[in-house]
């Protein structure tokens, strides 16, 4: 992964961000193991990865082979990409046009449970894309942020000896196309939507990335300086 300047002071209120551009999955994977064991071991700060992926569908742990609705030569022969992972959850799609955000944090250092670890991850998430005039919300029936009947953000976290992984998944302007090869996240009568449908045109990347920095440090650093890469 190369050389990573982490801050110095590790304490419960710092959060360190590593924009990484367009990452095969698998490598980012290996990414959010190195980094998840350098956190569980105290040498490194809570950690925010964002990136991109080629077009991959990832597995969660539950059985999701029913909601394929393509064969595996035919999604191959689109260029996608089939990967099983160790998240929560069921099938969901990555792919250039979407802002993937993985949280590397431990949760006993910040005094909190898995369900207020993951509200706090949504409410980051909403306050960044509140910013574009987008105004998500959730749904006491499924995880993710919904605009409408439609979802705009995945979410999906794995928490191991206290420390998280994986993440959300925020659809800007994704290749929406991709979705009819599968039932997202096991929601049948649910669809998915972007950003560039919601507001008739796609903010830049970098915009949405700026965004959510903010929407974390507002949320799990209350205000507290914070580190980038």
């Amino acid at each position: 992964m190369g050389k990573v300047n982490f801050a110095t002071t590790i304490s419960n209120v710092v959060v360190n961000f590593l924009t990484i551009g367009l990452k095969p999955y698998n490598g980012a994977l290996e990414l959010q193991k190195e980094l998840h064991a350098k956190r569980v071991a105290g040498e490194i700060p809570d950690t925010v990865v964002l990136c991109e992926h080629p077009p991959v569908f990832t597995i969660g742990k539950r059985d999701a082979s029913a909601d394929f609705l393509s064969g595996m030569m035919t999604i191959a022969e689109e260029g996608i990409e089939v990967v099983k992972v160790e998240r929560g959850g069921r099938i969901t799609y990555h792919g250039p046009g979407q802002l993937v955000v993985y949280f590397i944090f431990n949760l006993n250092e910040r005094h909190l449970g898995v369900k207020e670890f993951v509200n706090k991850v949504e409410e980051a998430c909403m306050k960044g894309l509140s910013k574009f005039g987008v105004n998500t919300v959730r749904d006491s029936e499924y995880p993710g942020l919904w605009i409408g009947d439609k979802k705009l953000v995945a979410v999906g976290l794995q928490i191991t000896k206290n420390v998280s992984m994986h993440g959300v998944a925020i659809n800007i302007d994704p290749n929406i196309g991709h979705y009819r090869h599968i039932i997202p996240c096991g929601i049948k009568d649910r669809g998915v939507t972007s950003m560039k449908e919601v507001l008739g045109e796609a903010p830049a990347m970098e915009e949405v990335i700026g965004a959510v920095k903010e929407g974390v440090t507002e949320i799990f650093t209350k205000g507290i300086p914070i580190k980038n890469k």
